[in-house]
């Protein structure tokens, strides 16, 4: 059985201490070492699943490993994403120690029925943003405001970009990328928006199997 300890890094090295310090006292306490430590430097704004706990709770950690949590606020920005991921350990049965709350969830019968209402509650919670989600959208129709991304303001990605950049084609054997853009599967619109985002508009390119 291995003991993870999983710290939240942030620019404020204090606090990085008092988490370190906080899960240190607590592990002599109740002899849980010797410790793994995983630190976690992405944003808590992305989703857990893509970040280092991510990892550790889907990947790293195995059935009956332990995840020792400084307190329950370091764990994620929303109280869905901590509810999410004490589901998913339970699920996975591994066993969650939270220092500073002095929570454990360790497969018995008390952990269970914990697990089970942090599930529903998690269920609860996700109902209850989609259905906030769909009001404020509705009030907006209602008021007369426009849905969605705003006219003319691109997306931040685009489908085609996990494919890579065109190649240039050998001079006088070129798609244009109108030509390119009409021949694409992904549409007219999307290729536009691509070029236009690498700066290739004007340019020749080269057409790739996924743009067939």
């Amino acid at each position: 059985m291995t003991t993870f300890a999983y710290l939240r890094v942030s620019t404020d090295q204090q606090d990085l201490d008092n988490q370190r310090h906080g899960i240190l006292e607590y592990a002599n306490n109740h002899r849980l070492g010797p410790l793994e430590f995983v630190e976690d430097a992405v944003s808590g704004r992305v989703g857990w699943r893509e970040r280092a706990v991510g990892e550790l709770l889907l990947e790293t950690a195995s059935e009956e490993d332990l995840v020792l949590f400084a307190e329950v606020s370091r764990m994620g920005r929303s109280t869905l994403q901590v509810l999410e991921m004490l589901e998913t350990c339970m699920k996975r049965g591994l066993t969650v120690h939270i220092a500073k709350q002095r929570m454990v969830l360790d497969g018995s019968m008390q952990s269970r029925i914990t697990a089970t209402v942090l599930g529903l509650a998690a269920e609860i919670e996700r109902e209850l943003i989609s259905q906030r989600t769909t009001e404020a959208l509705a009030r907006r129709k209602a008021a007369g405001k426009p849905l969605g991304r705003p006219k003319g303001r691109t997306a931040i990605s685009l489908k085609l970009d996990p494919n890579g950049s065109p190649s240039p084609r050998p001079s006088g054997s070129g798609v244009s990328v109108g030509n390119d853009a009409h021949g694409s599967a992904n549409g007219n619109p999307d290729l536009f928006d691509w070029h236009a985002k690498e700066m290739l508009v004007g340019t020749t390119v080269c057409r790739l199997p996924w743009l067939a």
